[in-house]
C-alpha cells in the first residue's frame, strides 16, 4: 500500500482533560518517529467534539491529522447536530461515518448516512465510512454485505468513494476479547477489493477495526492499515502500531 493509515478513536471514554492529557501524550509518541514525516503513514486521532478546537490546536505541526466521531448531514435547524462545513472551519480532515454503534443505537440507516457522506465530500472532508457484518460468516458473504454497504453510502456514484477511506469493522468483532483473525480480515478485504475494482477502486484504502490491536498489522495482506480503539487509550500501544505500519511502509 502506498500509504498506511493508523486511526484512534477515543468514543465517549474520556473526560476533557483526560483527553488532553491523552493527545498530549501521543504527540510524544510521534515526535519520536522523525520517519512519520515523510507522510507514508498517516496518523489519525478522533477524539469527542468538544476536544477538537484545542486538540486542533495542540496537534499543529505534526504529523496528526485530526478526525471527528460523527456529523450532521447539513447546515440548518437540526438541534443537537455538529455540521460538517463547522467541523472543517475547526481543521478536520476526517469524519468518521456509519459506525456500528451509530446504525444499531442511534437507527442511522443506509439513507441517512448517504446524507452525511454526500455533505461531507461537499464540505471538504474525507469520510471514513465504517462497514461490516454483524455476525461471523465466511469471507465472501461479509465482502458482500460490505460492497452493499459502500455502494448505498455513496449512492451507486463511485466517483464519492475514490477519496474516502473505509473502516472495515465486523460487528461481531467490536469490543471482544481478540480482534477477527489476520486470514479471514484479509480474505475479505481481497473479495472485497475485486469487487471494488470494476470501478477503478482496487486500490481504495480500507483499514480493519474491531478490537485491532499491536500484532496484528504485519499479519495482514492488502489492509491499509489499523482502526484502533481502546488498545491505544494507552499511548505506548499507538506507538508500537506506528512502528509496525512505518517498517510496512
Amino acid at each position: 500500500m502506498d500509504t498506511v493509515f493508523v486511526g484512534v478513536s477515543t468514543k465517549m471514554y474520556m473526560g476533557y482533560a483526560h483527553s488532553l492529557r491523552w493527545l498530549e501524550e501521543l504527540i510524544v509518541e510521534v515526535d519520536a518517529r522523525p520517519a512519520l514525516a515523510a507522510g507514508r503513514v498517516v496518523p489519525l486521532v478522533i477524539p469527542s467534539f468538544p476536544v477538537l478546537p484545542e486538540a486542533a490546536r495542540l496537534i499543529t505541526g505534526t504529523p496528526l491529522v485530526l478526525g471527528a466521531q460523527n456529523c450532521g448531514w447539513s447546515d440548518g435547524p437540526w438541534t443537537g447536530e455538529v455540521s460538517p462545513s463547522m467541523l472543517a472551519e475547526l481543521g478536520v480532515g476526517f469524519v468518521e461515518i456509519g459506525h456500528a454503534e451509530r446504525r444499531r443505537h442511534f437507527a442511522e440507516d443506509d439513507a441517512m448516512i448517504a446524507l452525511k457522506v454526500s455533505a461531507a465530500v461537499e464540505s471538504g472532508l474525507k469520510p471514513l465510512l465504517c462497514v461490516g457484518e454483524t455476525e461471523l460468516t465466511g469471507p465472501e458473504a461479509a465482502a458482500e454485505t460490505v460492497f452493499r454497504q459502500l455502494k448505498a453510502a455513496v449512492s451507486g456514484d463511485w466517483s464519492v468513494a475514490s477519496g474516502m477511506v473505509v473502516a472495515y469493522e465486523p460487528v461481531w468483532a467490536i469490543g471482544a476479547p481478540e480482534p477477527a483473525s489476520a486470514q479471514y480480515v484479509s480474505e475479505v478485504v481481497g473479495a472485497l477489493r475485486a469487487a471494488l475494482a470494476p470501478h477503478g477502486l482496487a486500490t481504495l484504502p480500507i483499514i480493519y477495526g474491531g478490537s485491532a490491536k499491536p500484532g496484528l498489522l504485519p499479519q495482514l495482506d492488502g489492509v491499509s492499515g489499523l482502526f484502533l480503539g481502546r488498545f491505544a487509550h494507552d499511548p505506548a500501544n499507538f506507538g508500537r502500531v506506528l512502528d509496525e505500519a512505518l517498517a510496512l511502509s
